[in-house]
């Protein structure tokens, strides 16, 4: 990104990144073997063509909240990687199948501006209505519940805010689709959220193929050992007393018999090709065979091969046992034992039947049917053994597809971090917000808006720019007066802080993910807490700024950590002079015209703990150097954690002490992967983040549970391998010094924190005495 400012400090979007995703994407659609990735490839280097064309040409405003011209904000974009939008609608395109079975069935032109206006018919409404009543209907994009809201309001006698609605989205009739699509699922669980679908499931195990080693050992076993004792046993006639091939003549039809061997084999190469070691000359079952192949063809075998043929069978003997002894027949039987379990790919078609006949569109409640054993009937209609376990590897991708509260998922391992508990809170919080609506048909419908509202992909925002919100949809606003904002608030109180303390003590070590943020800000805000929570920003395109929440969010944090705590000592807080601040600023925001927009101070004092340079509210450097500032602004407002303990009211049940134990294990295993690592700088960063946390944590417990937690840390970092215990010696110091009363950063210590411009001292271990 171009960090280039004009006199009003505009930051403007560089197209370098979109040529460079271009040029990645036509390389794979070249290259790649597999076609299905080429075709991916071609049709993501068709969108980022359009990103490219619309800079060009006028049509796009990368780093807007309205990135295309023509289109208000609510319009859903069409984003690829990195927030850049194509220019496309992703309400837009071709018709869809179900929107040409509508125009078929209502017997108008198969075009969008014509299927608006159906809908608005007396039909066409009473099909709504029949879609509201029953619920059975599918929300992909946001715009898709605008007539159904329409019709909600139509048929609530709300009709002036039906009209108005009907004129806002007019305009746009002929390119988008507002009418959702017709679905013979009921509305979903309000309690249960799904990782992945049924469909996704399959998905999965249909592309699972036979593997090649597993059928390449089954064919040894089965084909290729059997047919090499009978090529054995051959020879052996030919043996005297002593075992010694080619030391008599053989029986009558022993040369038939070996050809009849020979045209055996070539069937079996011919049908069987995973295994090849018979094709290898020095392999025992070659040499065999082609001693054979000259010897029925009359050909007097020479002394080389005398010599090879006698060795292999007389390793052969030694190794196994003689054909038909007790000993080789053991073997063969605890050979075809284990070659008869069923593969991967066989038990795979058959959890495939067992999925076949649910609804593919959702997650599924009970999973324990779809994973017993095979049972009598299915052997006998598939030929698997009986009793015969579904394995781990394909239990999997039915286990993520478990509909289920979202902690339950976690209880089972199924949510194995922040950011995928972050995907799932969006079903939570539809629900959640739905609630505040007394229809249940409007219930649904808003459950439903909010679920597609969450698919949105965010844009890349540049000057302060923020996201669209649900609350701005034309559609969503046409049915705010119908909210009950007291059960609003309730609700979303209560179902934050779930979600809070079931996201920390989950994953204790980790921030919250910036989709999570949203989520939770969207219950703060109904909530009405006064709770600020703030994302996560990008070094890379920082510029230099923290809106107003930021400050507020380190205010909250002076609250709760204020007055010496281990949090504030460690990191050299002054948490009362930013109380001071945020009473000044707040003083000045209610006397001047308009609200601010930055918070200077606020962004001052996290450039000069960074140590970095500051000019005016702008800070402009390197990514490492805006990494610095940002990592200040997350130790300053704790990044959440103060917020959700002191506003929103979390009390994780296992204790803080559990918690910050768990956050010091996950610091132990992120430095172990420094070792060794070429670019451990994102490691160092995660692990300095950890450490963050635990002090957060530790400061939050009494002093008796800190003390022993303390000598806990100390004894389990001597646990640790040596390269471990190296590292994290300076910043155990450290911590040491402030438990003390000292500072962290003095003497042999170090204050452990994640960004660096000068080689960050955890790179090697006993390298502390540099920064």
């Amino acid at each position: 990104m171009n960090h280039d400012a004009d006199q009003q400090h505009l930051v403007e979007a560089n197209p370098g990144y979109a040529s460079g995703q271009l040029a990645r994407a036509l390389t794979t659609a070249r290259t790649h073997q597999d076609p299905e990735t080429r075709r991916r490839a071609q049709d993501r280097g068709r969108r980022w063509r359009d990103v490219l064309s619309g800079m060009a040409g006028g049509l796009l405003t990368i780093g807007s909240r309205t990135p295309v011209a023509g289109l208000p904000a609510w319009v859903t974009p069409e984003v690829v990687r990195g927030g850049f939008a194509t220019g496309q609608p992703a309400a837009g395109g071709p018709l869809l199948a179900h929107e040409c079975e509508t125009a078929r069935r209502a017997g108008v032109p198969e075009n969008r501006r014509d299927l608006f206006a159906y809908w608005l018919s007396e039909e066409g409404l009473g099909l709504l209505h029949e879609l509201l009543d029953t619920g059975r209907y599918e929300v992909t994009v946001p715009e898709e519940a605008a007539l159904l809201t329409v019709a909600w309001l139509a048929r609530a006698g709300e009709t002036d805010a039906a009209l108005d609605l009907v004129e806002e989205l007019a305009p746009f009739a002929d390119r988008l689709r507002f009418a959702p699509q017709p679905s013979d699922l009921p509305a979903p669980d309000p309690g249960a959220v799904h990782r992945r679908t049924v469909g996704d499931a399959v998905d999965t195990l249909v592309r699972r193929t036979p593997s090649r080693a597993v059928e390449t050992q089954r064919e040894a076993l089965t084909v290729w050992q059997p047919f090499g004792d009978e090529l054995l046993a051959l020879w052996l006639e030919t043996a005297d007393a002593d075992g010694l091939v080619l030391a008599r003549t053989p029986g009558a039809g022993w040369r038939e018999r070996g050809a009849a061997l020979l045209r055996r084999y070539a069937d079996l190469a011919d049908r069987h090709t995973y295994c090849t070691k018979h094709l290898r000359p020095k392999q025992n079952l070659a040499i065999l065979r082609s001693a054979l192949e000259e010897t029925v063809g009359g050909r007097e075998l020479d002394a080389r091969r005398s010599g090879l043929l006698r060795h292999a069978v007389t390793s052969m003997v030694r190794r196994r046992g003689l054909p038909g002894s007790t000993r080789l027949t053991a073997l063969r039987r605890e050979q075809a034992v284990q070659a008869a379990l069923p593969s991967h790919h066989a038990l795979a078609q058959l959890v495939l039947r067992r999925l076949a006949g649910l609804p593919q569109e959702v997650g599924v409640a009970e999973i324990a049917p779809l994973l017993v054993p095979v049972s009598e009937d299915e052997a006998r209609e598939t030929g698997l053994p009986a009793g015969a376990a579904v394995p781990a590897a394909l239990r999997r991708p039915v286990e993520v597809a478990l509909s289920a509260p979202v902690g339950t998922l976690v209880e089972r391992g199924l949510v194995p971090s922040a950011e995928v508990l972050a995907e799932l809170v969006p079903q939570l919080v539809a629900v959640t917000t739905a609630q505040a609506y007394p229809d249940e048909a409007l219930r649904t419908l808003a459950a439903a808006g909010y679920r597609a509202f969450r698919n949105r992909r965010s844009l890349l925002l540049l000057n302060l720019e923020r996201q669209v919100r649900a609350e701005e949809l034309p559609w969503v606003t046409a049915v705010a007066g119908q909210r009950s904002a007291a059960e609003a608030g309730e609700e979303s109180a209560l179902a934050l802080r779930q979600l809070g303390e079931l996201a920390v003590q989950a994953f204790p070590a980790t921030v919250l993910p910036n989709p999570l943020v949203r989520e939770l800000s969207v219950l703060a805000r109904q909530a009405e807490l006064g709770a600020p929570l703030v994302e996560e920003l990008a070094a890379d395109i920082f510029m230099g700024t923290f809106t107003p929440k930021f400050l507020a969010a380190a205010r909250v944090a002076a609250e709760l950590l204020g007055g010496g705590s281990l949090y504030e000592r460690y990191y050299a807080v002054d948490y009362r002079a930013i109380r001071t601040m945020a009473i000044i600023e707040a003083a000045e925001a209610q006397t001047g015209r308009n609200r601010p927009r930055t918070s200077p101070g606020f962004a001052k004092l996290c450039a000069e703990r960074a140590a970095g340079s500051s000019s005016g509210d702008r800070y402009f450097g390197s990514t490492a150097e805006n990494g610095m500032v940002i990592e200040q602004a997350q130790i300053l407002t704790t990044h959440n954690l103060a917020t959700l303990v002191h506003r929103v009211g979390i009390a994780p049940a296992t204790g803080w002490e559990d918690l910050a134990r768990r956050s010091f294990g996950t610091v132990c295993r992120l430095t172990a992967r420094v070792h060794g690592n070429p670019r451990p700088l994102t490691t160092i960063k995660d692990a300095a983040y950890a450490w963050r946390q635990m002090l957060f944590h530790l400061s939050l417990c009494t002093g008796e549970e800190q003390a022993r937690t303390l000598n806990w840390v100390a004894e389990e970092a001597g646990r640790q391998p040596g390269h471990v215990t190296d590292r994290l010696a300076p910043a155990l110091t450290g911590l040491r010094q402030v438990a003390e009363g000292g500072s962290a950063d003095t003497g042999a210590g170090r204050r452990l924190l994640g960004w660096s411009t000068e080689g960050h001292w955890m790179r090697e271990p006993g390298s502390a005495g540099g920064r």
